[in-house]
């Protein structure tokens, strides 16, 4: 989990570079990604710490999605701040809680 979440920040708030068009890209790419990586997260989290409120859960993970946002504009290196990926990482972050305690509940 630690090491998921290290990487993850690092992720977030590395440099933006110049985007090269590739065969798999579309307009919202960036959501989907951010919705998939806060899934992970999520499920990680809930996982780590099984008996984790979700309003605790939720406030963790909605609190470093903004403070990534805020530091990506901050930080001055390329990225901004968007609105939508915080959208996008609390949509995935519920995903994430959701398919933990739906695995539990039928294979546990």
């Amino acid at each position: 989990m630690p090491i998921y979440w290290a990487f993850l920040t690092y992720m977030l708030l590395k440099p933006g570079e110049e985007n090269q068009e590739y065969w798999f890209m579309f307009s919202g790419l960036d959501k989907v990604l951010h919705l998939s990586i806060f899934a992970a997260l999520g499920f990680l989290l809930v996982g780590s710490f099984p008996k984790i409120k979700f309003a605790y859960f939720f406030q963790i993970i909605l609190l470093y999605g903004f403070l990534t946002e805020i530091l990506q504009e901050e930080m001055g290196l390329g990225r901004s701040m968007e609105f939508l990926d915080v959208v996008a990482d609390a949509i995935g972050c519920l995903i994430g809680y959701y398919t933990y305690k739906l695995l539990v509940k039928r294979f546990f």
